[in-house]
């Protein structure tokens, strides 16, 4: 790859680099990062958007500078939290992705499981805990 030869740029791209093959691994197509940039927007948009405005600008802070422009991107808080049950998120998620709606639950628990190679999972933990419970065993990974 080639650098801009800024450091603080280099590794902002080589950070969200290894996010996106982490994600690709995850979701079952390790060559496709187009697919994981999709999937992982998704999960970021459709998360940030159900959040209380606080918990929302709290995990945003928490990303790493490239992946905290992609969750951001398009965001209105002002009618934030928009309230929707389980399958609203899954319709959500799906929409933005493309995917089968018998896929969509699978492929959002391995874009979690990816996050938490990357996040301490305290820090995935407070987001989830502002979620109501429904949604939270939607994204949160088996055991």
């Amino acid at each position: 790859m080639t650098g801009t030869g800024l450091p603080n740029f280099d590794h902002a791209v080589q950070t969200a680099n290894a996010w996106l093959v982490d994600v690709a691994k995850a979701t079952g197509d390790p060559e496709d990062r187009h697919r994981a940039y999709r999937l992982l927007r998704a999960w970021l948009h459709t998360l940030r958007d159900r959040l209380p405005i606080d918990v929302a600008v709290h995990f945003g802070a928490q990303l790493p500078t490239l992946i905290r422009g992609v969750y951001y991107e398009g965001w209105d808080p002002h009618p934030t939290p928009v309230k929707f049950d389980r399958q609203e998120y899954l319709n959500r998620f799906r929409h933005e992705t493309a995917l089968a709606e018998e896929d969509a639950e699978d492929a959002a628990r391995a874009v979690t499981g990816a996050l938490l190679l990357h996040m301490p999972p305290e820090q995935l933990e407070h987001v989830f805990n502002a979620l109501p419970h429904g949604l939270r065993s939607l994204i949160t990974p088996a055991v």
